[in-house]
């Protein structure tokens, strides 16, 4: 279904015009402002609340407002349920290698099955795919739970468990994309994914840290219990949303051919190819390496798990103040804006190569943060622009799956071949490609051709 041109003045009751023009009159510690005095200009605070509130405007409506709070629940859930099920492996005599083997289990789902479901988005509707999605994790959060209070279960339970809930994250995410443009104003996605890519970001900081209280309080099965009730609150949220009747849906199609489909729309645009190939190359070559290898080389030199945390900690707070800063921005070439964010990527790599001190490494991680939600943020609103609604979903799979499914093979070698060549020089490696990778794709007309764009695609960009 081609988005309707309708749709925002059918599914709110207020024009995002209307919107944007109370709240230069809003402000959140005290209610709408009373007129200002002629000799009297508006406070520093007020400027700020108020621009704040006009950038994340597409709260107001209904149905975004509703999905978020269930979304930013369910995040909250997912990143401490985390911690819970390091320390249920670990905590009873478990070894690193069962944890792998948990880990592995709940990131290989989504690699296999992420492409059937583009596929099924598309053709079942997002809503349909995401409430199936999360009633599935929820019950696996739920079962694993109840094994943890119950006593010490095995680790293939755990570990089959963890793979229930990676099926379902194969087919949550490229729902997500398509049923963002369905409920957020088309003027108003680049907002929707930043406000996104902010709950993701604070959930990462808060959940952990959480976490870790509790399950010292109360054992890690209390924290799982929580991140399924999570799941629960994102089902009533999304079964709450008043959407369009789709009318895109089509049955009796082939699955292959509904693939092939995506596939053209991915492979059609060669800005989207390249930048999943970019990304591809970055999670393998330079990231993968940094998330096995930055831990070892802050327990050998940084003085080991504080550091780190003070690392990742940076990270998030960096990714914090990328969201905010892409809330209400829509800069005319985004792909431009996107990858010169992308610079920021390799520099926690490159300080830790070099040996620098703990708040050299942090700063470098706040900036690739910064510059990741800034980028996602854009990268995610280009895609929805460019990309017709009833192939969103198929384009997105095959941009997560050729963009995310090597870095798991770079999890698997980064230790080896750290171990022939030397943690620093596998990191520094990583660097320098990521910076060279940039410069490649900012270089191609394809990526600085992309235009913001806010009328709906009828075609192949």
């Amino acid at each position: 279904m081609k988005f309707r041109d309708d749709f925002s003045g059918r599914y709110r009751s207020k024009s995002a015009a209307q919107y944007r023009a109370e709240a230069i009159h809003y402000d959140n510690s005290a209610g709408p402002s009373t007129p200002l005095d002629a000799n009297q200009g508006p406070s520093r605070k007020g400027q700020r609340t108020a621009t704040l509130a006009r950038r994340a405007s597409v709260l107001r409506g209904h149905n975004f407002r509703r999905f978020y709070i269930g979304q930013v629940t369910s995040l909250f859930g997912t990143s401490m349920s985390a911690v819970a099920v390091i320390f249920a492996v670990l905590g009873d005599g478990g070894s690193a290698a069962d944890l792998g083997y948990v880990i592995t289990a709940r990131i290989l789902p989504q690699v296999v099955l992420v492409l059937g479901g583009g596929v099924l988005a598309d053709r079942l509707g997002r809503r349909p795919v995401m409430l199936g999605s999360d009633v599935l994790r929820c019950a696996a959060q739920a079962a694993l739970a109840a094994a943890l209070l119950a006593g010490r279960p095995a680790i293939w339970l755990i570990a089959a468990l963890a793979a229930l809930v990676g099926i379902g994250e194969a087919f949550f995410g490229p729902a997500l994309d398509g049923l963002t443009v369905e409920i957020a104003p088309r003027d108003e996605l680049g907002s929707a994914n930043a406000l996104l890519g902010l709950a993701k970001s604070a959930a990462g900081i808060a959940g952990p840290a959480l976490a870790g209280l509790l399950v010292a309080i109360s054992g890690p099965g209390v924290v799982v219990a929580v991140d399924a009730a999570s799941y629960g609150v994102s089902v009533i949220a999304l079964a709450g949303l008043r959407l369009p009747r789709p009318g895109h849906l089509r049955g009796g199609r082939s699955l292959l051919r509904e693939m092939a489909e995506g596939w053209t729309e991915f492979r059609s645009r060669t800005w989207l190819w390249v930048t999943t190939v970019q990304f591809a190359l970055f999670n393998l070559i330079t990231w993968a390496p940094y998330l096995v290898l930055g831990p070892v080389l802050a327990r050998d030199y940084l003085g080991g798990a504080r550091a780190w945390g003070l690392i990742m900690a940076a990270s998030g707070a960096g990714a914090t103040l990328g969201g905010l800063t892409a809330l209400g921005r829509r800069p005319p070439r985004p792909l431009v804006i996107a990858t010169l964010a992308t610079f920021g990527y390799p520099m926690p790599c490159l300080l830790l190569a070099l040996h620098a001190p703990a708040a050299g490494v942090a700063a470098g991680a706040f900036a690739a943060g910064a510059g990741g939600a800034l980028g996602m943020a854009l990268d995610t609103t280009v895609l929805q622009q460019q990309v017709p609604q009833d192939r969103l979903s198929r384009a997105s799979s095959f941009s997560t799956f050729g963009a995310f499914g090597p870095g798991t093979l770079g999890l698997a070698i980064a230790g080896p071949v750290a171990a022939l060549a030397g943690p620093g020089r596998v990191l520094g490696i990583g660097a320098a490609w990521a910076v060279l990778s940039s410069f490649v794709v900012l270089s191609l007309p394809s990526v600085r051709a992309v235009r913001w764009r806010e009328t709906p695609p009828g075609g192949l960009a």
